[in-house]
């Protein structure tokens, strides 16, 4: 067995299920299963079972799950190691960096950051796994990432965090609009992540007794977003995600004493792994670029 098939073991027993573990992996779920059953030829027990509900790890299978995480620990701080002392007489960095992104960072934010970090460091590569925040929490506690960028205020004890940016949650229509009839006007409404439901619930259960009229819902906040640009109803939109439309009326989400509700962007992060230069040198330019994103913000609230 080599590390991949010590990842695939770890991964695989995070997601029991091929497909996502697959997804995770970067390879397609007939590679993944064929590998599986080399891995089971090569030391003739087997690893898991397949079920219903996916797959169930065998006795043999959990204790080479156990196993998986000592070696790929010590793999790592190997391979980094190495790379560090090839560095310390220069001042290039080089390594593959595995970042856990939240869907809206990774659609709006990352690619531009990316694109001035490469700039600084060309010889660092990455590998991005996407998903909701609570997906990206699990993935950097677990050591899955190096580097996890998270939307709300999620409990990540034991890590490091840096704050991004914060981001103002408005009402936002195509005509001006009561806030008092908000319960009789048409919502769209889409799936946002469990915190930031439960943000718009409280504000909508401290200001109404009557639940809202939902007349569409959709599956991503880019789709509400178009929805509400062309006159179909109102929907709750993050500041950011509003920047350059200006044509739009927005009535900005307040406590019970008037203060703005914000949703925050954080980046989290192991204090071990700044051992790593390469996670070193990212963490540093992600820090030195508050300034930017803060006049960013400033720019897009106004």
């Amino acid at each position: 067995m080599d590390y991949r098939d010590w990842e695939i073991l770890k991964v695989l027993y995070s997601e029991k299920n091929l497909t996502k573990a697959a997804r995770l992996l970067f390879i397609t779920q007939p590679a993944l299963t064929n590998r599986l059953k080399q891995m089971q030829e090569e030391l003739g027990v087997k690893i898991v079972t397949r079920e219903s509900r996916g797959i169930h790890f065998t006795p043999e299978g959990e204790y080479l799950v156990q196993c998986a995480d000592n070696i790929l620990a010590q793999y790592n701080k190997i391979v980094e190691h190495v790379r560090n002392m090839s560095q310390t007489s220069g001042n290039e960095v080089v390594g593959t960096m595995k970042l856990g992104v939240s869907n809206f960072f990774a659609n709006y934010e990352l690619p531009y950051i990316l694109k001035l970090f490469k700039n600084q460091y060309p010889h660092v590569e990455f590998k991005v796994i996407t998903g909701w925040s609570k997906d990206v929490t699990k993935l950097i506690h677990n050591k899955d990432v190096h580097i996890g960028f998270v939307r709300g205020d999620y409990n990540c004890r034991g890590l490091k965090k840096h704050l991004l940016f914060e981001e103002t949650v408005s009402v936002t229509s195509k005509e001006a609009i009561d806030i008092a009839d908000l319960p009789n006007l048409p919502r769209i409404d889409y799936n946002g992540d469990f915190l930031l439901k439960s943000l718009i619930d409280n504000w909508w259960a401290e200001n109404y007794s009557q639940p809202p009229f939902i007349s569409i819902e959709v599956d991503q906040v880019d789709t509400c977003k178009e929805m509400v640009i062309n006159g179909l109803g109102y929907g709750f939109l993050s500041s950011r995600i509003l920047n350059e439309i200006d044509d739009l009326y927005k009535i900005v989400l307040t406590s019970q004493k008037g203060n703005p509700i914000l949703r925050r962007t954080w980046m989290y992060y192991h204090k071990e792994s700044l051992e790593w230069n390469v996670v070193k040198a990212f963490v540093n330019f992600i820090e030195g670029l508050n300034d930017h994103l803060n006049n960013e913000l400033r720019e897009s609230n106004r």
